[in-house]
């Protein structure tokens, strides 16, 4: 399923200014805002109050957070925004946010059978324009194919001033590629999944990027935002040429979904998904490089030579932390509250969450 995108992608200073002319260019007159109580007052305000002035029917929903203050892409979420869209007969739903509230719009417009458009608010995931929703049913992590966004105005303004944590993750977001390619290529070699060099190029080319101006994301630097928040959209425009995920997601999305759904389990407040992610890849790395060194049984002879380069392209775990520390990022699950216990279960069980991806932690565990 090769998917391309056609759509209005504007990333610049004011260019949420460009949101009101293009539904009026498409002849949107009922519109629905989708945000929470923070990111309505950073963009949906304005964007609500500047439709309604072009003479557009505007309706806002501000997604309610959960028991402990989280806003949550669960059933909860999902049936307030599409009981709204239902109500409001929107024609098309903005998504002003981050990646939750992304995945809520997605997934409501999909499921009502209306266009979305995105607007970030924070370079923090490179979900935006991906088409899969993750989402949480029933306490469990899916991921649901849904569609990705008709246009994106990413205004350099608003996501320069973004939180210093949500930066972070989004840079440990596109860290995570070092292993997700890893465990991709891998699985093209030793699974037989499908594979494509071009998208993984375009991944790569997105993820040095980022390496290669870590300084100025870490100082927040409005080049240093905008490089962060083009990679992030370049690797969802690598997942939707694609079709799927593998590009950006390996094992190392595995642990942090386990670790997402252990908190929302137990009660916990929830922590960034790119966060989780960067640290995640960190620990993959000091594994698979263990396993590269003591189990190479678990490579076959005839593609061990060309798993073994792709393992030596992943830093090693401290050289990922090094660059975590330079934006600014937490670097090791007890910053996140994860204790060993839970570090060591969801080494052992988290590849049972997409148990069709063919990653080495999952061959790995198999074996055992």
């Amino acid at each position: 399923m090769n998917m391309s995108f056609n759509g209005t992608v504007r990333i610049e200073s004011d260019a949420l200014q460009g949101v009101v002319p293009y539904l009026k260019e498409n002849g949107y007159r009922q519109v629905s805002i989708v945000a929470d109580e923070r990111t309505y007052e950073v963009a949906g305000k304005s964007l609500y109050r500047d439709a309604t002035s072009a003479g557009i029917h505007v309706v806002a929903t501000l997604i309610q957070p959960d028991r402990q203050g989280d806003v949550i892409a669960d059933e909860a979420s999902l049936i307030q925004l599409i009981l709204d869209l239902r109500q409001a007969a929107a024609q098309v739903v903005i998504a002003v946010g981050s990646g939750t509230l992304h995945d809520i719009a997605r997934f409501s417009a999909y499921a009502v059978g209306i266009p979305f458009v995105s607007v970030p608010t924070a370079p923090s995931v490179d979900g935006f324009n991906s088409v899969g929703a993750p989402l949480i049913i029933r306490g469990e992590k899916k991921t649901i194919p849904a569609i990705g966004p008709s246009a994106i105005f990413a205004d350099l303004d608003i996501l320069t001033k973004a939180p210093s944590d949500m930066i972070a993750a989004g840079f440990g977001d596109m860290l995570g590629k070092y292993t997700s390619l890893f465990d991709w290529k891998f699985g093209s070699l030793v699974g037989g999944e499908p594979y494509s060099e071009e998208v993984a190029d375009r991944t790569k080319r997105a993820l040095q990027q980022c390496v290669d101006h870590c300084e100025e994301i870490g100082r927040r630097t409005p080049q240093g935002v905008e490089i962060l928040t083009r990679a992030l959209i370049e690797s969802g425009f690598a997942m939707l040429q694609f079709g799927q995920s593998h590009s950006a997601s390996g094992s190392e999305h595995h642990l942090s979904h386990y670790w997402e759904m252990e908190l929302l389990r137990t009660g916990r407040r929830q922590i960034l998904h790119g966060a989780k992610v960067g640290i995640a890849c960190a620990v993959i790395s000091d594994l698979y490089h263990k396993l590269a060194a003591e189990e190479s049984s678990l490579f076959p002879e005839e593609h061990r030579d060309a798993i073994m380069a792709e393992l030596r392209a992943i830093p090693s775990g401290n050289a990922l932390r090094e660059l975590l520390t330079k934006v600014g990022g937490p670097t090791s699950p007890e910053d996140l509250g994860i204790d060993q216990e839970l570090l060591q279960r969801s080494l052992r069980e988290a590849h049972h969450i997409r148990p069709n991806r063919y990653t080495l932690l999952r061959v790995y565990n198999e074996r055992q």
